[in-house]
């Protein structure tokens, strides 16, 4: 059991996280949790104040940010749900830098922590430990300390030990039905265990040490101190899918979109040394940043404009449809009007037949890119999908870095590790 347990942590579970599944709004709601729900909603708010009274404000205890816009930025054609948020920092007298991410402490849905509790058979009143900390209860504890949406290896093991039925999820643990199980766990949470095998019990001690502490999002920074001095400002696309018959949601980006308003947010910044811009201001930059990966180049322009810095700069961007999914598509046609955006190339996958990406555009101007890396000396940045977009996008610059520079492919690689190891060459993937 152990071993086919692993094989679930190692293959499917991974699955989940890329996918961060989530709760289904729409599903039928006992009357009996109405009240419950109004007054979880008014307690949000003296909730969240506990996680940051006093600085020094750190991981462990994140300033309590107020987010005051909360503005979607793609179309209303467009397949996405794309925001762009600002939070507030007034009183804390922050210090980071563009390139750096900012830490994002959610809170789980409220109406999935009610739909839990319920099956469960428990009141939420009960008290249970809490990852750190004091004893809170059941229901404080699933709202912001626990991650309950993605099923953990102890978590199925217990179903299986405690269902009087768990035939499907038993067979699945076969080592020759690995794909199936892959399938089979894509967008499944812990809610649907519970609901599909009531006969599993569980005490509200039990069940959270089933869980995993619930961890901050962690978001690209997309503006500058210099330019905004008492606020950041991320983007996100709101995750919200379809799976087995339920809508899902991504913790972090429907609670900044549906619930952050009225509350604080807790946040606190992720230096990222190995993503800030060269020091010297006349050092020319490319930046590869499509969909929400355009962010910390924002942030780059914003900084290099505030500061006078006379490096060229050229951003790659990328998305579906420019009609509707050109994110800060204003900003960086003005930056470039005002010349601190050297060049500017867009990639639309969606608008023509054929699909069109970043890197695409990138062997389109091979000869100008092999030229601002060799003989002007330009960093060269990439931020966002690192499943399919990174890997393309260095694929195509070893490629360009072979044919117009004439090196063999041994040398090309040298080459670009090299960019590396001089810290020319800086990726921020995920």
């Amino acid at each position: 059991m152990q071993t086919r347990l692993a094989c679930v942590k190692s293959k499917a579970l991974r699955r989940l996280t890329r996918a961060r599944a989530r709760r289904n709004e729409s599903a039928p709601t006992p009357a009996n949790l109405i009240l419950r729900r109004s007054q979880t909603a008014a307690a949000q708010a003296q909730m969240f104040s506990s996680t940051a009274t006093a600085p020094p404000y750190s991981r462990a205890n994140p300033f309590p940010g107020k987010l005051v816009v909360n503005r979607r930025l793609s179309g209303a054609e467009s397949a996405k749900d794309t925001r762009h948020f600002e939070i507030d920092l007034t009183g804390w007298g922050l210090s980071y830098e563009v390139g750096d991410s900012l830490a994002v402490y959610a809170m789980n849905d409220p109406q999935l922590v009610d739909e839990m509790i319920h099956a469960l058979g428990t009141t939420g009143d009960e008290q249970v430990p809490r990852p750190k900390g004091p004893t809170t209860t059941l229901r404080e504890a699933l709202l912001r300390d626990y991650g309950i949406t993605q099923p953990t290896p102890k978590f199925l093991k217990a179903i299986i030990e405690r269902a009087n039925s768990s035939t499907l999820l038993k067979d699945l643990l076969q080592p020759k039905r690995k794909e199936d199980l892959d399938r089979y766990l894509w967008g499944m949470e812990v809610i649907d265990f519970l609901n599909e095998h009531p006969s599993a019990k569980f005490n509200p001690q039990e069940f959270v040490g089933l869980l995993t502490k619930l961890q901050p999002r962690l978001y690209s920074v997309a503006s500058s101190l210099k330019v905004y001095p008492e606020q950041v400002h991320f983007i996100v696309d709101v995750i919200r899918y379809e799976s087995h018959g339920r809508l899902r949601k991504g913790v972090a980006s429907s609670f900044l979109a549906e619930r952050a308003n009225d509350v604080p947010v807790p946040v606190f910044p992720s230096v990222a040394k190995h993503f800030h811009v060269p020091e010297d201001p006349n050092t020319p930059i490319i930046m590869v940043g499509p969909g929400t990966g355009v962010a910390p180049f924002r942030a780059y322009l914003q900084e290099r404009k505030a500061i006078g810095a006379r490096g060229k700069n050229w951003l790659f961007f990328g998305s579906q449809h420019e009609r509707c999914d050109f994110a800060y598509g204003e900003e960086f046609e003005a930056f470039k009007k005002e010349g601190i955006l050297t060049r500017l190339d867009c990639a639309w996958s969606r608008d023509q037949p054929e699909k069109i990406y970043v890197q695409h555009r990138m062997r389109d101007n091979a000869a100008e890119i092999w030229k601002w890396l060799d003989a002007d000396g330009a960093h060269f940045f990439v931020c966002g999908d690192a499943r399919r977009m990174a890997k393309d996008v260095d694929a195509t610059l070893r490629k360009i870095v072979q044919e117009h520079g004439g090196k063999s492919f041994e040398e090309a690689n040298q080459y670009v590790e090299k960019l590396k190891s001089e810290k020319r060459y800086k990726r921020d993937v995920y």
